[in-house]
């Protein structure tokens, strides 16, 4: 499980990066040097890139384990509510990732629109907000689901673990 929390403290990371890069963009005026909106861009850009990071592995983390408790399950014949359990968790967690990774993208691609004028500013403005909503929601239920799939996981060492009786 460390490694899972170690991707949500990367999300976490992202988070900021993403409040940052936003502070970044309200801060600098309106037609600002090519310099202040480089750093902007670039810190974005590892925002992005981190939360995509921190999503994509969490997403593998929960598929790859969630088979390997289909699979302990219907080699040692236990419960086949277990698998139906980590299926549930993967369910809960997927959507919100998927959403985070989409806004998060699609603010960070918008944002050159709105740069070049191309596209209305609030609209990159209002991306943004809502893909930090959806971050720090993504990172709430990741925390969670990672947790009771730690739990799950934990439950079927135990029963592989005791003798047969």
């Amino acid at each position: 499980m460390k490694l899972g929390r170690g991707l949500v403290v990367i999300g976490w990371l992202a988070a900021l990066g993403v409040i940052a890069s936003a502070v970044m963009g309200y801060a600098a005026p309106s037609g600002s040097d090519v310099e202040e909106l480089q750093m902007h861009v670039l810190l974005a850009l590892a925002a992005v890139l981190l939360l995509l990071f921190a999503h994509c592995w969490i997403l593998l983390y929960l598929i790859f384990t969630g088979r390997a408790v289909r699979e302990v399950v219907k080699e040692y014949g236990l419960d086949p509510a277990l698998p139906a359990a980590s299926s549930r968790l993967q369910a809960d967690a997927v959507p919100w990732l998927l959403l985070a990774m989409g806004l998060g993208l699609g603010t960070f691609l918008l944002g050159s629109g709105a740069a070049a004028n191309a596209l209305p500013a609030w609209i990159h403005h209002v991306l943004g907000y809502a893909a930090l909503a959806a971050q720090v929601y993504a990172l709430w239920v990741e925390r969670r689901v990672l947790a009771d799939h730690e739990r799950l996981v934990a439950e079927v060492d135990r029963l592989i673990a005791a003798p047969a009786g």
